[in-house]
């Protein structure tokens, strides 16, 4: 793996930690696409720190559990803000 692409994928996992943030965010922070964003942090980073990769999975999948509210929180907005 390439120099640049550990050092992305060690940034991407501690920025999600940090900021315990969705692939959305991290990906529009480092003008990336979210399935690079999650390809780094799920295949790429269980190659070079797997214990840094348990940190990050555990906010993904909290992030995944709680979509569902981002989604209807989202929506409410949007339709009061007419």
């Amino acid at each position: 793996m390439k120099e640049y692409i550990e050092e992305r994928v060690l940034e991407l996992a501690n920025y999600i930690i940090d900021k315990r943030t969705t692939v959305r965010y991290a990906a529009k922070k480092f003008g990336i696409s979210k399935s690079t964003v999650h390809k780094d942090v799920t295949e790429r980073l269980e190659k070079i720190n797997p214990a840094l990769m348990n940190q990050v999975r555990v906010i993904l999948e909290e992030n995944k559990a709680e979509r569902h509210i981002r989604g209807g929180e989202a929506t409410k907005a949007k339709y009061q803000a007419k």
